[in-house]
């Protein structure tokens, strides 16, 4: 009854906050990359941050969510080289860029960036079409109703193309010879065919007059950045168009977990996505955890530097407030137990901190009864963040093989000690092979390993999940 009340006080909040929405100020619209792994999501970005973040990412495939903030006058130089051919007036503060893994493994993480986003970006392979996450990401933005533009990727791929780099794509098609052309126009055209197959109209961005039953294509070379100017101005245009009311700044508080991550020095932090509101150094938070409810207090707010991607390990700017959207790393004491995908709630009393835990009872989801064998059989696993370790979850799940205990970060002796209780249990249901522990992109001390080696305890390691998957596999067999 009490969480009922406190209930209908929350969206009370939400509908003042509404009323009061300032019209003349936009806050960051959330833009979220999705599509097939491999189509060249992180290389577009790599290109636009001029960074190389898809080569540090363990064989060239992302494995966790990353999230990057565009400021406004890097926009303004991408508006500059469409030649005027997009009509904008910029007044959008910047973007927050959320990067999705696209490996199948990763479907977790593809829908919680997804839930996220006002307006999405998803990249086909002009060389390749809709592939199998191409098609679950259109269908993840289907139930969504989010808005998106396709990046028609790898252009620069097509027979004797002619690439200027960063050059607007409407001048590099129109300066190509008559076959490549045609070539671009065959490809083009079964692309449209198979996304009418999957009931979308579309059509190129400038052939498109009707931005409510139409996709738009923004023909890309993530490799030469031709085309990437239109992306970031037709993104701009279509936020201003297509979504004005839902980008203006409120007061009403929206936050989310993206991640939970052991940094060297900080302890465990996570990572939010601070849609709306504002967070201070020393605010009280509320969020979902294993064990219930989590209280703490903020000890530190970190972002990364404009253009850089939040989940490379670099130098972090502090700050005392921040305002959304935007995507932060937050120091925290007792966020051990985080689970990401949660909501994150704020409160400045004890009363909104029973509310909020109230809140955040009802929408529990018990990882542990989920996952984890109450009759302690069952394998180790431990990974570097909370995405990838729901990842292995679910492969082990779908694999009915039973998981015994689950961790965040590097694999101690006292790991090890877990996985020898398999040996202990009764011998009618003892399955030795079990007594393993899958480390996903985790050091391994030399002390666990040395008594992983005398207990007769396999580790498996691996830096790219579906390694890990297959190694699994086959000692099984």
């Amino acid at each position: 009854m009490k969480a009922r009340r406190e209930e209908i006080l929350r969206k009370q909040r939400e509908r003042a906050a509404n009323a009061t929405k300032k019209e003349a100020k936009f806050r960051c619209p959330i833009v979220c990359i999705l599509g097939h792994v491999d189509t060249g999501k992180t290389l577009i970005l790599d290109k636009l941050r001029r960074t190389n973040v898809q080569a540090g990412e363990a064989g060239g495939i992302t494995q966790q969510i990353g999230a990057t903030y565009f400021p406004k006058d890097y926009i303004d130089g991408h508006i500059e080289k469409t030649n005027g051919r997009i009509d904008i007036d910029l007044k959008l503060p910047g973007f927050l860029v959320i990067d999705t893994p696209g490996h199948e493994s990763f479907t977790n993480l593809r829908s919680r960036g997804s839930s996220l986003c006002d307006i999405a970006v998803l990249v086909v392979d002009l060389m390749h079409g809709l592939e199998q996450q191409t098609l679950e990401s259109i269908e993840l933005l289907r139930q969504k109703k989010c808005p998106f533009i396709i990046a028609l990727n790898k252009c620069d791929r097509i027979y004797e193309w002619k690439s200027v780099e960063y050059r607007n794509i409407q001048d590099s098609l129109e300066s190509q010879s008559v076959h490549s052309k045609k070539e671009f126009e065959t490809r083009l055209s079964k692309t449209i065919v198979a996304f009418a197959e999957q009931g979308f109209n579309a059509a190129l961005y400038w052939n498109n007059n009707d931005l409510e039953d139409y996709v738009s294509f923004v023909p890309t070379s993530a490799i030469t950045g031709e085309g990437l100017p239109d992306l970031m101005t037709y993104l701009s245009k279509m936020c201003q168009v297509r979504i004005p009311k839902q980008l203006c700044e409120r007061d009403e508080f929206e936050c989310t977990v993206l991640e939970v991550k052991v940094i060297e020095g900080l302890g465990t932090t996570i990572d939010v996505i601070l849609v709306n509101g504002l967070l201070k150094v020393g605010d009280t938070i509320v969020l979902q955890g294993f064990n219930g409810p989590i209280v703490t207090q903020i000890r530190a707010l970190l972002t990364p530097h404009p253009m850089k991607e939040m989940r490379v390990k670099a130098e972090y700017q502090h700050h005392q407030k921040i305002k959304g959207a935007m995507g932060i790393k937050i120091s925290a004491p007792g966020l051990e137990n985080s689970i990401a995908g949660s909501e994150l709630l704020k409160a400045t009393n004890e009363q909104e901190i029973n509310a909020a835990k109230a809140e955040i009872a009802e929408n529990m989801i018990d990882i542990l009864d989920k996952y984890v064998d109450k009759n302690q059989n069952g394998v180790c696993v431990q990974a570097s963040t909370l995405g990838s370790l729901e990842a292995l979850l679910e492969f082990l799940l779908s694999m009915k093989i039973p998981v015994c205990s689950i961790s965040i970060g590097p694999v101690h002796k006292k790991d090890v000690m877990k996985a020898t209780k398999v040996l202990a249990v009764d011998v009618a249901k003892q399955k030795k092979e079990f007594a393993t522990i899958l480390a996903f992109d985790v050091r391994v001390t030399p002390e666990a390993q040395q008594f992983a080696d005398h207990e007769g305890i396999k580790i498996f390691t691996a830096k790219i999940i579906y390694h890990l998957f297959d190694e699994f596999t086959a000692y099984l067999k």
